[in-house]
């Protein structure tokens, strides 16, 4: 049986629709960038049914012409552009995702996807629409993807108005000092760290786990097990919540995921797995297997590991290198890579069993029941946009399924054990050489999600390279202004 991906009381139907929203007079909606920054508006109650009674509405395309910080891109792309006025493209209404927003006087609000009004095609570049596909893909092979995401921020006791009058410098901790899943610590700020917690429940986001992490300031929170596309709903709209609860408490939180150069940086760790037609976890063994293990594993790490989650494993190795813009989108999330598992965010091709030091940690028994058997990617940082990673992970895991893909490599430890080995591959370093490595002509990117997608996101990315390659920073001025 599918896991249920539509939110609690979503209206099945327009009468549905109607009755939930009677003594309502407005709507919020919104769609993501490929940012994964929310962009939408309020409308009437009138023109929102309209909207959902025919094909949707109009919405500008610019979302997909500029950049986080409303800039045009450097160079104009296919999307939205001069040349075509940054026209209009549709919005369609998922009734599916219906929650009411608890701090804003609990007014309905639903998410977009966008496709193009003139052939009702999915916009290549739009989020959601890009992880509908990958969805669809793992279906026709009577697979469904599942999903949970972790994430980690520094909360900071600012505003936005503070942060820009410091010029964003001597920013002031929420709390001091290094206190990973500390009880005394959360006794501070008690009303704002219970207040993610639950208005999170009453925003139709369900929690695991809520506690603080290493770092001054930082919390982490793991957002419950569901199907692909509502955890990629609900990671996008915890960040929504967290800065807008933060707002109501004089606090900043961020997902940025490396602020400081001598701490650890924000992860925004991604578990997957995928159920077959019965609803079993795919991953896991069969009853014959799980005393001993699978005898044909390719390493003792995998041996709790079923054949289609091996050849998952390998599809995700695979191509890691070549999607690491879908996983680390910024400038600033390759240095959280920086340190390596020195700061627990790893920087190679590695996986291993229960390894928090390698780029993907197998999930399996005996540590876990079978049925919790899963693979937890930790390259991405919490500034991902979670659609994209997960697109990435789940057609990787495809591809490698589909092509009955191996291990070329060995586990993590065979590394640590004899650190002379060559063997082990190192992700891209900055995130311009992670988007050449995406963008070159035959890249596993092209491959799995075609060349119109690669291309719009690759010189969005450039984009940001470009800035970045233009920026003086603190750090020269300070190194060179003297003594150069």
């Amino acid at each position: 049986m599918p896991t249920a991906s539509a939110t609690p009381g979503a209206p099945r139907s327009i009468d549905d629709l109607k009755e939930l929203l009677l003594f309502d007079v407005k709507v919020k909606v919104a769609g993501i960038d490929v940012d994964g920054v929310l962009r939408g508006k309020f409308m009437s109650k009138d023109k929102f049914l309209g909207a959902v009674a025919s094909e949707g509405f109009g919405f500008c395309s610019v979302i997909f012409g500029w950049d986080m910080h409303d800039s045009v891109y450097t160079r104009e792309l296919a999307i939205s552009n001069k040349e075509n006025g940054y026209c209009d493209i549709m919005a369609s209404i998922d009734l599916s995702t219906f929650r009411r927003i608890p701090w804003e006087n609990n007014v309905p609000f639903f998410l977009v996807s966008f496709f193009d009004p003139k052939t009702s095609a999915p916009i290549c570049a739009d989020p959601r629409g890009l992880l509908r596909k990958v969805i669809d893909n793992a279906a026709a092979h009577d697979l469904e993807c599942i999903s949970g995401v972790e994430f980690e921020y520094f909360n900071f006791k600012e505003t936005p108005e503070s942060v820009a009058h410091k010029g964003f410098t001597r920013l002031q901790p929420l709390t001091p000092g290094m206190h990973g899943y500390s009880l005394l610590r959360t006794q501070l700020n008690q009303e704002y760290f219970h207040a993610l917690f639950d208005e999170s429940l009453k925003f139709s986001i369900d929690i695991e786990g809520h506690h603080t992490e290493t770092g001054p300031g930082v919390l982490e929170t793991a957002l419950a097990y569901t199907s692909a596309m509502r955890i990629a709903d609900n990671a996008i709209l915890y960040k929504f919540l967290a800065k807008s609860v933060g707002l109501k408490h004089g606090v900043l939180p961020s997902f940025m995921a490396k602020p400081w150069g001598n701490l650890p940086g924000c992860s925004g760790h991604v578990h997957v797995s995928l159920k077959d037609r019965e609803g079993r976890n795919a991953f896991s063994l069969s009853e014959a297997d799980r005393d001993h293990g699978r005898a044909n594993a390719a390493f003792e790490d995998t041996r709790y590991l079923s054949q289609l989650g091996e050849h998952f494993l390998a599809g995700v190795l695979d191509g890691l290198p070549d999607v690491m813009p879908m996983l680390v989108p910024t400038i600033n999330g390759y240095k959280r890579l920086v340190g390596g598992e020195a700061f627990w965010a790893p920087n190679a091709v590695t996986y291993g069993y229960d390894s928090r030091a390698a780029s993907i940690r197998i999930i399996s028994p005996p540590s876990v029941p079978p049925s919790a058997t899963r693979l937890e990617v930790r390259v991405p940082g919490a500034d991902m946009n979670p659609y994209f990673a997960l697109s990435a992970i789940f057609q990787l895991g495809m591809r490698g399924i589909t092509k009955q893909l191996k291990l070329t490599t060995p586990p993590i430890s065979a590394y640590q054990s004899y650190p002379a080995r060559k063997e082990v591959i190192s992700l891209p370093s900055s995130l311009e050489d992670a988007t050449n490595a995406m963008m070159r002509p035959n890249s596993i990117a092209r491959e799995v999600f075609g060349d119109d997608f690669v291309d719009h996101f690759g010189a969005t990315r450039e984009h940001e390279v470009r800035l970045w390659n233009a920026a003086v920073t603190n750090w020269e001025v300070e190194r060179y202004l003297e003594l150069a």
